[in-house]
Order: C-alpha cells, then sequence, then structure tokens
C-alpha cells in the first residue's frame, strides 16, 4: 500500500470515529433536542399578571379562569398596597387581599380565584386614584 493510501486510510478511519463519537439519536426524524430557555425570576406582563409602574396598573383588566392566581409586579418607586373593593372594607374578593403590601421590585400573588365573578381592585393607600383601579373577570 503506498503512503499516500495509508494518509488517505487513517483520515478516513479518523473521520468515521469523530463522526460515530458525536453519537445522537438513531432516529433521523426526531429532530435537534429543545434548548432549554431560563428561568425568570420577575413574572412578564400578560395573561395573570398585573404591572404597576408610575403611570399605573396595567393591563387595566384581567380575565382568567375560576382556580387561578394573579400576580402583581410593583415596577414603580413607590410603595403600593393593593387591596380588592370596596375601599376601605376590601370584601369583595378576599383572596386579591393576600397581594398586600408591595415595596418597589416586591411581586404578590392573590389567593385562588375559585368564585366566578368579577373583582375590583385598588391601592389601599391611594383609594381614589383611577391609574391604580383595575378588575379581575373570574370566568
Amino acid at each position: 500500500m503506498s503512503q499516500k493510501r495509508s494518509r488517505l486510510l487513517v483520515v478516513l478511519v479518523a473521520f468515521i470515529l469523530t463522526a460515530a463519537a458525536c453519537g445522537g439519536d438513531s432516529d433521523p426524524s426526531s429532530g435537534p433536542s429543545p434548548t432549554p430557555t431560563p428561568p425568570n425570576p420577575t413574572p412578564t406582563p400578560g395573561g395573570t399578571t398585573f404591572t404597576i409602574t408610575s403611570t399605573g396598573v396595567s393591563p387595566r383588566t384581567l380575565t382568567v379562569p375560576a382556580g387561578s392566581r394573579v400576580t402583581f409586579v410593583n415596577n414603580d418607586t413607590r410603595v403600593h398596597d393593593m387591596a380588592s373593593n370596596p375601599h376601605p372594607e376590601h370584601t369583595d374578593c378576599p383572596p386579591v387581599n393576600q397581594v398586600g403590601f408591595l415595596q418597589p421590585g416586591q411581586t404578590g400573588t392573590t389567593g385562588n380565584l375559585t368564585t366566578v365573578r368579577t373583582c375590583g381592585f385598588h391601592d389601599h393607600n391611594r383609594d381614589t386614584d383611577t391609574s391604580l383601579q383595575g378588575t379581575i373577570v373570574i370566568q
């Protein structure tokens, strides 16, 4: 065997061994594995999250299925004390009262919203500020 063929054979064997070492699923239809997403420590605004900023609460209304919990994220520089309507009794939707006092950067979560109804909420310390009022529609 010539030296050129010997080198070619060595390169070919090395390629085959490298390819075999990469392994993988023997089922070519399975495709690559999904890349896991890192955990997000701050809830993102959306389906079950209210965000509080210097301009108020956003969104103003959320519709959730019965049994859900709703999160309030305080992205304002002020403290907020979120509570159920009416002020000052806070009796319409007691699970909302579990959110309570939120320092800037804190989150709070309601209890389980199990009763089908519409719950109003407000900032207890700024109860007339309509930008800090909203509703949760439980279906």
